[in-house]
């Protein structure tokens, strides 16, 4: 008897759906996740071909000048995912919920995504394992794709003892046993943060569903980032970030092109205005 182990194909989706994930990851089709929190920002992201745009709680540092994620509101995450939704067509449209909105029950996750998808979110993410599985059942059974968090998460972050590698040691089980609980509870994908690699490809392995990590090792079902991490905005990003350009020194030398420009009366040029 012969088997036949050849993958099959994976034909591009035109727009991204939720059963796109399992047809990538049978066909070992690697997912793009990038973080957006705009429409300007968001659009370019899709031109360059990434699969999913997560409208991250990121968003407080990132955009709005909070300490960390535990600041941003319904609301934010709201305004935000409204901004990226109605930006975008191909991509898939993940909204974090944020700290606070879904904690509470299952009932009050229910009214939390309910927001979210109003403002055109194709998916909600929300962190933690077993324990939000009867959250992640009313979600899915009312038709709201739920994806999941494990291993460092930054809602948790004061409990965690601060962004930690997470399941080392005796704590490796629990990763698995959580990731296990949220698929059978239906989420149709698993963020796994900070965590071993070799953790990592074990989940992707025991896991039907794709697991996209971050600094979790090359051999998860996909990678996320921050956007502007990986374009090179900040002055200082994680270890497990590779900066694929540097358009925060390039957008500070064009504001000061355009400065001195204008201080020396040589802008606007000839071709930005008329004479008569």
């Amino acid at each position: 008897m012969t088997i036949n182990l050849e993958k099959p194909e994976f034909n591009e989706p035109k727009v991204w759906r939720t059963h796109h994930f399992k047809q990538a990851k049978q066909a070992g089709r690697k997912l793009t996740m990038l973080t957006a929190y705009d429409a300007l920002t968001a659009r370019i992201l899709e031109a360059g071909g990434v699969d999913i745009l997560l409208v991250g709680d990121s968003y407080g540092n990132v955009m709005l000048g909070f300490q960390g994620t535990l600041e941003v509101s319904l609301e934010n995450m709201e305004t935000a995912t409204r901004a990226v939704a109605h930006a975008v067509k191909k991509p898939f449209v993940v909204a974090d919920l944020p700290f606070g909105s879904y904690e509470g029950g299952a009932q009050q996750a229910f009214h939390s995504a309910v927001k979210l998808m109003k403002q055109g979110a194709n998916a909600v993410k929300l962190e933690g394992g077993a324990a939000r599985s009867e959250a992640v059942r009313l979600l899915t059974s009312s038709g709201i794709p739920v994806v999941g968090h494990l291993g460092f998460t930054p809602q948790s972050e004061n409990a965690l003892g601060g962004p930690r590698m997470q399941g080392r040691g005796e704590a490796r089980q629990q990763v698995i046993d959580d990731a296990l609980a949220l698929q059978a509870a239906g989420v149709c994908l698993l963020v796994l943060e900070l965590v071993p690699a070799p953790l990592a490809a074990e989940v992707t392995e025991l896991l039907d569903i794709p697991v996209i990590g971050i600094g979790a090792g090359p051999e998860t079902d996909g990678q996320v980032l921050v956007w502007s991490d990986m374009a090179g905005m900040t002055e200082w990003v994680p270890s497990f970030v590779h900066r694929f350009a540097e358009l925060g020194t390039a957008l500070q030398q064009a504001t000061a092109d355009y400065c001195e420009a204008v201080k020396n009366g040589s802008f606007p040029f000839s071709n930005n205005y008329r004479s008569e």
